[in-house]
């Protein structure tokens, strides 16, 4: 998630005050003593050249009067306009540095003063109050500390000021203090105001709020988030990066066995999520170990008539040929699924159903594994999860999420959350 940078942080902190008109006219105080700000003579005196002076950026000038204001100031307006004019002569001395030299680095802390001190001010303008207090929150965000950025950002808002980075940068502020419980519940409420207003959240706000939450290993978090982000960018490139990073990488969220594994990898073939020769071949060695070497065969010369597994590649024309000659070997299922009906447990059937899904005969997947739930004696979530696939693959969309809404242990039910994200954004 991209947040404003220090020096945009920074730019953001010099602007408004410097062109305000911060001294009341004295002609205005001589017709009506009771209107308006009183200032004492002497800081009438200073005040009007140091805002002259700072606002043509000449701060050698300013300096010494924005010194005699602060050294007269006796009432809360004289106060007022000390600070203000000791905010516009700091911000004007950051201004000028970066114009001499844009790679050195920025000293914002001496705004912080300053800008308590008009937000603490009786005579600041309320309408005022809320700008101050969201670059005083600013400030603590560029220099981490995250607590007090937190505090202002919160009373920025409490006091209505509206700004596109005030959501983002508070979100950044939690996750940095480490509570991602709350960066990400605000995340999510940015995504959903920017969603009512018809601007789509960027991926990186999803993206962020994954790398979050995994980060500190908040598993079911993460996932959520997984299933928010390709929901809202239903790419196959995104599903790839999704389902490797539950399931399928190293250090990946979920710790996931061969056959959790492999349908996964069908989630991957089924959203167009398979990118090049590994995804191909692992997916393919996997079914093939597995006992499913139609899967198997069919997994290959896909990859091969896409062109991402080249012709060169030997230990794919080697698999494709183990494949085959186990395909011819295996014959016809139809005397396994009469011993799978006269079985006393599911087992068999269980077996038969996985055959022909692999070989892509839903229908007949979709019997078998209803009759191996009905014998029992198998996993059911394993089951169920296959049977949602297999019914998910033949267009059953209703079917297929009854059957995945029954998966209940883990990793296979976050898999079976994954495969109905995929039903609720696929045409």
């Amino acid at each position: 998630m991209k947040t404003a940078s220090r020096l945009a942080l920074a730019a953001l902190l010099t602007t408004g005050l410097a062109g305000t008109a911060i001294v009341a006219p004295a002609a205005a105080q001589k017709k009506d003593k009771n209107a308006g700000p009183k200032y004492s003579p002497e800081v009438v005196k200073a005040a009007g050249p140091a805002q002259t002076a700072l606002q043509a950026s000449d701060t050698a000038t300013a300096e010494p009067l924005v010194a005699q204001v602060e050294a007269a100031a006796k009432s809360e307006d004289d106060a007022y306009i000390a600070a203000a004019l000791r905010y516009n002569l700091e911000a004007v001395k950051l201004q000028n540095a970066q114009k001499a030299n844009p790679n050195a680095p920025v000293n914002e802390t001496v705004l912080a003063k300053p800008l308590e001190a008009l937000i603490a001010s009786p005579k600041t303008p309320q309408a005022d109050k809320a700008r101050y207090t969201y670059r005083r929150g600013a400030l603590a965000f560029n220099g981490k500390q995250w607590p007090q950025a937190i505090q202002y950002f919160n009373q920025a808002q409490q006091l209505g000021f509206t700004d596109p980075n005030l959501g983002l940068q508070l979100v950044k502020a939690k996750a940095e203090a480490g509570d991602i419980a709350g960066a990400t519940t605000d995340l999510d409420a940015e995504i959903t105001r920017m969603n009512a207003a018809g601007q789509k959240a960027p991926e990186e706000y999803y993206r962020y709020a994954i790398a979050q939450s995994n980060k500190r290993k908040a598993g079911p978090q993460t996932v959520e988030w997984l299933k928010k982000y390709v929901a809202a960018y239903p790419s196959p490139k995104t599903w790839r990066d999704v389902i490797y990073t539950y399931g399928l990488q190293q250090q990946s969220v979920a710790t996931t066995d061969n056959a959790q594994k492999i349908d996964l990898f069908r989630l991957l073939r089924a959203t167009g999520g398979l990118n090049d020769q590994y995804d191909y071949e692992e997916y393919a060695q996997k079914v093939y170990d597995r006992g499913l070497p139609s899967e198997a065969a069919a997994v290959l010369k896909e990859g091969q008539a896409s062109g991402k597994i080249p012709a060169s590649s030997t230990s794919a024309r080697l698999l494709l040929t183990d494949a085959n000659l186990a395909v011819r070997n295996e014959g016809s299922l139809a005397g396994s699924e009469t011993k799978a009906k006269a079985s006393a447990n599911g087992t068999l059937a269980s077996q038969t159903a996985d055959a022909y899904l692999g070989q892509g005969n839903y229908a007949k997947a979709v019997e078998l594994y209803r009759l191996a739930l009905q014998k029992g004696s198998v996993n059911a979530d394993e089951v169920n999860t296959r049977l949602g696939i297999a019914l998910a693959r033949s267009g059953d969309k209703a079917g297929a999420t009854a059957a995945f809404a029954a998966v209940k242990s883990q990793p296979r039910a976050d898999i079976a959350g994954l495969w109905t994200t995929w039903l609720s954004t696929a045409a």
